[in-house]
């Protein structure tokens, strides 16, 4: 979805990025920066899977684990943490993608995880503040009922 509406703007004859989207960019730069520096190995950065999915980063941590990590950045927390914007609908969307990512690799992994990385701060004003949470949320299943 990042790409389409980098496309958008490219398209009207805009050079500079939007400052939001400067922001999330930089900040899943200093993310995947800082999970290097813990030994995770970086697998995928924006990786679009379907239509309307798209993972910030893919890593492999130090225990072998495989991680779908989302990225939120914020200027300041005064509006509330950066981890409150994956809500359940983002947590539905990055599980959809998950599992579609999943049923792609052979051999598939015996464990995954969703991790969150906070990035507090802006490209102009600096970084100020990293938090990583794992197991931020488990994967959430497609639930149906049948009366």
């Amino acid at each position: 979805m990042l790409a389409r509406l980098l496309g958008i703007y490219r398209r009207l004859g805009k050079n500079a990025l939007p400052a939001h989207l400067a922001t999330g960019q930089w900040g899943e730069r200093e993310a995947e920066r800082f999970l290097n520096s813990r030994n995770y190995k970086t697998l995928g950065r924006r990786v679009a899977i379907g239509r309307h999915d798209e993972v910030d980063l893919i890593t492999r941590s130090p225990d072998d684990v495989l991680v779908f990590v989302e990225v939120k950045t914020r200027g300041d927390e005064r509006f509330g943490r950066p981890v409150a914007a994956v809500d359940r609908r983002k947590q539905r969307v990055l599980s959809r993608a998950a599992r579609a990512y999943l049923k792609k690799l052979r051999p598939r992994p015996d464990y995954f995880r969703f991790d969150v990385v906070e990035v507090v701060g802006s490209p102009e004003g600096g970084l100020r503040d990293i938090r990583h949470i794992e197991n931020a949320f488990s994967i959430m299943e497609n639930k149906r009922i049948f009366w």
